[in-house]
């Protein structure tokens, strides 16, 4: 995993390297050093490289980088965007190191010749930024994108000009870089969408930070997943298993019309390899729902209308003997349905995911959370998460890690907030980005399926935390598998079945 920080703990970090004898002018060397060596990979022989600093750290990092190009010959112009007199320290120094090389700093014309070979450094901002730029800055970031559009590689020094560190968020205007070197560490605002994308192909370089700088990283902590992390997390299966070894999930879900998400729901609990899949839903659905999925068994829920008490001693019954439990997809909710769930809640002893329609039931209710015996596993999307958390979703998708650490540590569950770059966050308050999965699989019932996935990997003895991150892994890398083999634009809900199935081949389960 690569932890990924805030900009208040990159603050912590630099400041505790200089105290474990690692100074900031050796620091800047060594990235400036890196972000030559970068440059140098993406021009052409000829290639004229674009130097454009800011008057922080990260413009001193992007004239280290200018200095040592022009020592090698290369054609550098170099662009100060602000004050010159407001360069100090390191960044100061660095400025009259490269005049003295007689590298001249100018602003940069519009009418100089740059296209394909030619490589931009950004190097205006760094991590910190709290206001969309203005006047000088948004210029500055707007030729950038100018010369990219004209053929030119962009580089960016830490983080894209006009990208939030903390939340993925640009403003605008923000640098789209064709490539990004993260210094020392992962920012948090690279590993979450659309921020992840605007860094282009992302590099973490070591720059020289002590390891012993890194104890001042307290938690809760935010990491980005990798398949390594995560594959370990299943284990294998033994010769003499049989289907009782693999646990039996109960499937609270579909209605009339929506029966597809029951199937889906069930279909993904087996194809996780769950021994046995039972589905409870109204008499209506059940006939359609088994129909769909034959490997599945049904239970009536006799009644009409939405959930409600009079369903919980028939759900406790069918709950009897199961090793987990995934409630919501597709259920038919009403005005009571939020006093059913809160009583099975407080009877279950098996391990539950709620999805959907049951998390639109929890909705105001958050204190019935706290009251649960069983393991509890959510997975909203930002609509389902907005209203849990009496959000807008503009106000979810600002600020993701907050939304779901909030709901996790508060009420003491696993939370997956489904989206691009899907968030798992325990309820000590660590976050897991998930950094599987496409636009393609923005389409109905692949968060069933998900939910489905997660419920028989609860069966088959993971906690909350492996359930939810080797789940949504896998369900972002099934759907990544069959992109490739379809393409996103027709991708469908099902499809992720198969691609299951090749995750399970590729890992050795």
């Amino acid at each position: 995993m690569k932890r990924a920080l805030n900009t208040l703990q990159m603050r912590e970090v630099d400041k505790a390297a200089e105290g474990h004898g690692m100074p900031a002018s050796v620091l800047m060397e060594n990235a400036g050093e890196a972000l030559a060596r970068a440059a140098l990979k993406l021009a052409s022989p000829q290639g004229r490289f674009l130097v454009l600093c800011g008057i922080g750290n990260n413009g001193g990092d992007g004239l280290v980088a200018a200095r040592k190009l022009a020592a090698l010959g290369r054609l550098v112009n170099v662009e100060l965007v602000g004050v010159k007199d407001a360069l100090d320290g390191e960044a100061h120094r660095n400025l009259k190191a490269l005049l003295a090389g007689a590298v001249s700093v100018a602003p940069i014309s519009d009418e100089l010749p740059v296209g394909p070979g030619d490589v931009v450094i950004d190097a205006i901002f760094g991590t910190g930024l709290s206001r969309a730029p203005e006047s000088k800055h948004a210029n500055a970031i707007g030729r950038i994108s100018v010369w990219r559009a004209a053929g030119a590689k962009v580089l960016a020094a830490d983080l894209p000009s006009g990208l939030q560190t903390d939340n993925g968020v640009p403003f605008a205007p923000c640098v789209a870089a064709d490539v990004t070197l993260a210094f020392g560490f992962l920012k948090v605002g690279q590993a979450l969408e659309p921020g992840a994308s605007l860094c282009g192909e992302l590099e973490v370089v070591d720059i020289g930070i002590p390891r012993a700088a890194h104890q001042v990283l307290k938690e809760p902590q935010v990491y980005l997943l990798e398949e390594s992390d995560v594959r370990g997390r299943l284990p294998a299966r033994k010769p003499d298993s049989h289907k009782g070894t693999f646990g039996h999930v109960l499937v609270i879900a579909g209605s009339w019309g929506k029966t597809g998400a029951a199937a889906l729901a069930a279909k993904g609990a087996l194809r996780a390899g769950a021994g046995l899949v039972t589905v409870a839903t109204r008499p209506e659905a059940l006939v359609p729902v088994m129909a769909h999925a034959p490997e599945v068994m049904g239970i009536e829920l006799v009644g009409d209308g939405g959930l409600g008490p009079s369903d919980l001693n028939p759900l406790l019954e069918a709950a009897d003997g199961k090793s987990a439990v995934v409630f919501g997809p597709g259920i038919p909710r009403g005005d009571e349905t939020s006093k059913l769930l809160q009583a099975l809640l407080e009877e279950l002893e098996i391990p539950c995911v709620l999805d959907a329609d049951a998390l639109n039931a929890l909705a105001g209710h958050l204190d019935i959370l706290k009251k649960a015996k069983c393991d509890l596993l959510l997975t909203p999307h930002p609509g389902e998460m907005a209203r849990l958390a009496d959000k807008t979703v503009v106000e979810v998708n600002q600020n993701r890690i907050i939304s779901a650490r909030s709901i996790a540590t508060e009420n003491h569950v696993v939370v997956v907030l489904k989206g691009a770059r899907t968030l798992i966050a325990r309820e000590d308050g660590t976050v897991f980005i998930n950094p599987t999965g496409n636009p393609g699989m923005a389409t109905g019932g692949t968060g069933d399926v998900l939910s489905g996935i997660c419920g028989a990997l609860f069966a088959q003895g993971l906690s909350p935390e492996d359930a939810a991150v080797t789940g949504v892994y896998a369900h972002g890398l099934a759907g990544d598998v069959m992109a490739k083999k379809k393409g996103q634009m027709g991708l469908v809900a099902s499809d992720l079945l198969d691609g299951l199935g090749e995750v399970w081949v590729r890992w050795g389960r």
